[in-house]
């Protein structure tokens, strides 16, 4: 099910905002004086960051005479947040949430503990009273009698202490994060202003079809149904339905967040799957944080800047300043001197990451001597920016640098210009959106590209199910990286909220994409060059990379290949772990083959900044 909200007056939603504003900050003051909400509050900090009632440190000692204190000593550490607990390598950390430590009689509430292995699940234990849960926490001894793990602090816990973080746990992980009812799981998907109208629908259309895909092979609750993940989803029949609402903003940036707030009062999402933005993505992340909603791996052209990473937002990479740090590392690795010129839009994201990269490389010793410039196109009508632009770049020689922060259409338009400037260009793998052969053939012949992606050979082969899938249902590649990310989101997505069977908890969900993508990906690419529906072509040679044999794929024909894949998009790998929120974190500097201009040579290793 796809609803689409649309709201037609930005004016009208600024006034909603301010009234709402002043509502909250009336009532705020009796919030704040609520009893029960202080004792939640502080009940959090004793169990996420070790403070005490009191404000002192929490404190505690491993079996091995290990003290810890504070942050360290926190049981978020290795219950998470949402006190389901985790897996390190072979160390299973059991879940301490309300429903796995008070279970009601005759509820046996159950959690997958290893994604690696599905039949792994939780331990039943007998339920805990508040004096076992002290036993446990001062002295190691479970429930049963048993004595817990050594790596099991024995904290130094007053009764206040211990009655407030009993009553934390006793609410925490309790019921189904909003989002979650009649067996239907709702979802939302952002597009800001400025996407192109092709981009927009392509996205559409695939989050339509894999939705409809997947809620027709969906009976809920009944074990006989179609569709199957993994062998404990199937035996609970804890599968749902989902449900997808398109949040279309309107306006600038700074009424955005009004508008996620009422489009959140009429719909509250489970979580935001993927989503699209030319622009900026910073209010809708704000607006994740703030409310705790997931913001599941977007396809944004800039992730937002920030000193510590967000707890709810994943994305697949930077964005456009992640192709900035790579090209600032090549040009201070070559010492590049002369000019640089960088052409981007204030439109777009594109001229961030102008900016970021001139002030890196004014910074670098390096690269003090290379004089930096940055237009921007918006600054010129369509019809005068060719004759502008051919004013501007006539006295650069073969010894600068030219950067293009520009998508297809504008290297069309600017063509005839850029085919005559001698520099050196340089292009955003990014704004081509992963698709090579999106390069005007007169400009590939002294060009570079910042490519974040695998290389085509790797990239093709690596997508083999995504082209089968697209062909099956007659979607058109239109953009390939939106298309593989979106395929990505949805896909990782079935898998997570799989493995999490009927613990849907927003806190959870972030913590199990943490664990479960390096693991997912491996064993997905490995099932996939299983798989024979996947037809051998024929291909031909071509020397890439160092002169090493490669085939060339064209879109649509995958094959398997004797090494061993290591992902299933468009990216080499993805990866994440606790707090880390970009699964690719790197790029090539890559060039047109000369024999084969359709095909790119890495010319450097993968750089990660």
């Amino acid at each position: 099910m796809l609803t689409r909200l649309r709201f037609s007056t930005p004016s009208r939603l600024q006034s909603w905002a301010t009234g709402l504003c002043l509502l909250a900050s009336l009532a705020a003051p009796a919030l704040a004086q609520d009893p029960a909400d202080a004792r939640l509050g502080a009940g959090r900090r004793l169990f996420e960051e070790g403070v005490l009632a009191n404000g002192a440190k929490l404190s505690g000692a491993r079996a091995d005479g290990t003290s810890l204190v504070g942050s360290a000593a926190a049981c978020a550490n290795c219950h998470r947040p949402s006190g389901m607990g985790s897996v390190e390598g072979d160390i299973q950390v059991a879940p301490i949430s309300g429903r796995f430590l008070f279970p009601q009689e005759g509820e046996r509430p159950l959690a997958v503990m290893d994604p690696r292995i599905g039949k792994r699940m939780s331990q039943k234990r007998a339920p805990h009273t508040e004096a076992s849960l002290g036993q446990a926490l001062r002295e190691g001894v479970g429930s049963n009698g048993q004595i817990l793990s050594p790596l099991m602090p024995r904290y130094a816990l007053a009764d206040a202490d211990l009655k407030l973080v009993s009553d934390y746990l006793r609410q925490l992980s309790v019921s189904p994060s909003p989002g979650v009812e009649d067996r239907t799981i709702r979802f939302a998907t952002v597009i800001t202003p400025g996407v192109e109208p092709e981009r927009k629908k392509i996205m559409l259309d695939m989050l339509r079809t894999a939705f409809m895909q997947k809620n027709g092979s969906t009976v809920v609750g009944n074990t006989a149904r179609r569709h199957m993940v993994s062998a404990a989803e199937l035996v609970l029949g804890t599968e749902n339905k989902w449900a997808l609402d398109v949040w279309e903003l309107q306006g600038a940036p700074d009424t955005w967040a009004a508008q996620l707030q009422e489009y959140k009062r009429l719909a509250p999402p489970f979580a935001l799957l993927s989503g699209i933005s030319n622009t900026t993505w910073a209010p809708v992340e704000a607006f994740c944080e703030s409310e705790h909603i997931p913001c599941w791996f977007p396809s944004v052209a800039s992730a937002p800047q920030r000193s510590t990473p967000p707890r709810y937002a994943f994305y697949f990479n930077k964005g456009l300043p992640l192709e900035a740090e790579v090209l600032g590392s090549y040009l201070r690795e070559q010492k590049a001197k002369g000019r640089l010129v960088q052409i981007a839009r204030s439109s777009d994201a594109s001229l961030g990451a102008a900016d970021a990269l001139a002030k890196t490389l004014g910074l670098a010793s390096e690269t003090k001597g290379l004089k930096t410039t940055v237009l921007d196109l918006s600054q010129w009508s369509e019809a005068e920016m060719p004759g502008k632009l051919q004013q501007q770049l006539k006295s650069l020689t073969a010894a600068d640098t030219l950067m293009l922060w520009l998508r297809p259409a504008d290297l069309r338009l600017l063509e005839p210009v850029l085919a005559q400037v001698p520099a050196v260009r340089v292009a955003s793998g990014q704004l081509l959106g992963g698709g090579v052969g999106l390069m005007p053939e007169s400009l590939r012949g002294n060009m570079r590209l910042v490519y974040p992606y695998a290389t085509p050979s790797v990239r093709d082969t690596n997508m083999g199910y995504l082209y089968v899938w697209l062909k099956l249902r007659r979607i058109p590649i239109v953009d390939l990286a939106l298309q593989s990310e979106v395929y990505f989101a949805v896909n990782f997505l079935t898998d997570t909220l799989a493995e999490m069977l009927d613990n849907l908890y927003r806190d959870y969900m972030v913590e199990r994409a943490e664990n479960m993508i390096g693991q997912r990906e491996g064993r997905k690419a490995e099932d996939e060059m299983r798989d024979q529906t996947l037809v051998r072509p024929r291909v031909r040679k071509i020397p890439m990379e160092a002169g090493i044999p490669q085939p060339s794929f064209a879109p649509g024909r995958a094959e398997h290949m004797d090494g061993k894949r290591e992902g299933t998009t468009i990216y080499p790998r993805l990866n994440l772990g606790p707090g880390q929120r970009y699964a690719s974190k790197g790029a090539y500097i890559a060039h047109y083959d000369a024999s084969a201009p359709d095909l790119l040579v890495t010319e450097t290793p993968w750089i990660v900044p």
